[in-house]
């Protein structure tokens, strides 16, 4: 009746919950990988010659000004102390972040578990798209590759992995199916970028060119690499429903499939309390959304001293919304107090072991950056190029920017370091500064979740017990098709002038 006051229902909850647990295997696995590429970056600081180019008072790399550096080679001991020198440097800053971006994500995540509001979550989308999963699924892979086309969200994307890992083996698909409808479209988006931030506003505000300038062959770019990706996706996920067994990480997903699986649990739907829990968390997710229009609406139109931080405010928001609406779904439900601490340090002492991969990744290029080698592997490139034909120097700086991925993730950080030195070049053998744009762009996101150095990748796949052989084996084709594709529209852009 109306006017009575009811007490709120205890949500029924999962005290065997376990949030996110990271697979053990798959944590050795990339730790002594990951220890392997440190010592390799050490062996190249002791075998490629040591020089700089000088830089100009915004700290623009000056072309024709590389010199050879004297003096000995970076110390045996630096090498070995990295993982502590780390946070003497401006890396330490990206690090600290990330790792405190994945302890709120693993906390929240056994709230959502331990509440049962993940389960809610999971149940209503398996009622209301169960005969419509697949224009779902085509759906959210636009939506996460737009927004990172237009507005380069990439760590953020993170968070959502494990729901959509959760939603991905309630309908009937695999762990791989959710991984690529969250992180793998994110990183095409970025790659297929229309006016992203960070790799392509940046770089034409670098060359000179007008802002938004040769977006129409953009516009086909990210069409096309849509349409792969999905060519790809459905029928791997059609198959997958047909025959589960056929999965390669069918093994893995056992545990979680049968948590969640399709057959939910109707009756929870009635359940209020849960609803209002479930209601709260989304709401404040979608919150995200209005950071981001409000990052791209300021994008240039704010103070340098705050251009950093309108930059970053998806990231922050994610983080923070993401959190809150995990702590307050908790609270919802009955989770309060002591117990709701519990549940969220029990979340984050399950993801903390990936803590010293994260920081293997950041010695990789403390390593190279203290070894002083990266100009001169960047001098070498530029003396290749300069005997080239526009195509192939087009190919050779889109090879050069997959090559310094693998120790460089930052698209910022690239276009700064190698525009300065790769623009006036493109001009001399007749490139536009479109076709620079087209050739890092597409060169900078998806190699993110192939290369062993990419701490999202790592966290991703190790959150849901996926091996990095396992991932490779199953991604290796859709990698080398899009690369193909890439490698296409960098041609006949070259060729019909594109400017």
């Amino acid at each position: 009746m109306k006017g009575k006051t009811k007490a709120p229902a205890q949500a029924p909850q999962n005290e065997s919950a376990q949030g996110l647990k990271l697979d053990k295997k798959t944590l050795i696995t990339m730790g002594v990988l990951l220890l392997g590429i440190v010592v390799f970056a050490g062996a190249l600081t002791q075998l490629v010659p040591r020089g700089e180019y000088q830089t100009d008072a915004v700290g623009n790399i000056i072309p024709d000004s590389y010199t050879r550096l004297e003096g000995a080679k970076l110390p045996l001991w630096k090498i070995l102390a990295s993982p502590v020198l780390i946070f003497t440097e401006g890396a330490a800053t990206t690090g600290v972040a990330i790792i405190l971006f994945i302890v709120l994500i693993g906390g929240t995540f056994l709230i959502l578990d331990k509440s049962g509001v993940l389960k809610y979550i999971l149940t209503a989308v398996v009622s209301k798209f169960k005969a419509r999963k697949y224009i779902l699924l085509s759906l959210v892979v636009f939506i996460f590759m737009l927004l990172a086309a237009v507005v380069g969200i990439m760590e953020e994307s993170l968070t959502l992995v494990p729901l959509a890992v959760a939603i991905s083996l309630a309908l009937g698909w695999d762990s791989l199916v959710g991984i690529a409808m969250s992180l793998i479209a994110v990183a095409f988006g970025y790659s297929a970028a229309l006016f992203n931030p960070f790799n392509v506003i940046l770089v034409q505000e670098l060359a000179g060119l007008p802002i938004f300038s040769g977006l129409w062959y953009r516009l086909i770019v990210f069409v096309l690499v849509y349409l792969v990706f999905i060519a790809f996706l459905i029928p791997y996920a059609k198959k997958i429903e047909k025959r589960p067994e056929k999965s390669i990480v069918y093994e893995s997903d056992k545990a979680v499939r049968e948590k969640y699986a399709g057959d939910a649990d109707m009756a929870l739907l009635e359940d209020k309390n849960l609803r209002k829990a479930a209601m709260t968390f989304v709401g404040c997710v979608l919150g995200v959304f209005a950071a981001v229009a409000v990052s791209f609406a300021l994008q240039g139109r704010v103070p340098e001293s705050l251009a950093g931080f309108i930059g970053y405010l998806p990231t922050i928001a994610m983080a923070l919304l993401f959190t809150i609406g995990g702590l307050l779904a908790g609270r919802i439900t009955g989770l309060r107090g002591k117990k709701l601490l519990a549940a969220f340090g029990q979340g984050v002492k399950a993801i903390a072991p990936a803590i010293p991969l994260l920081l293997l990744v950041i010695c990789v290029t403390f390593v190279l950056s203290e070894g002083k080698i990266i100009h001169t592997i960047l001098y070498w490139v530029y003396e290749l190029m300069k005997g080239l034909t526009p195509a192939a120097s087009l190919l050779v700086l889109f090879l050069f920017v997959m090559v310094l991925e693998f120790f460089i993730a930052s698209g910022s950080a690239k276009a700064f370091l190698i525009m300065p030195i790769v623009l006036p070049l493109a001009q001399m053998v007749g490139l536009s500064g479109q076709n620079v744009v087209l050739a890092f762009m597409l060169s900078d996101g998806f190699c993110n979740i192939v290369y062993p150095t990419s701490s999202l990748m790592i966290l991703a796949i190790g959150m849901v017990g996926i091996s990095y052989g396992r991932y490779m084996k199953w991604f290796w084709k859709l990698f080398l098709a899009q690369m193909a594709l890439s490698v296409a529209a960098m041609l006949v852009a070259a060729a019909i002038g594109y400017s």
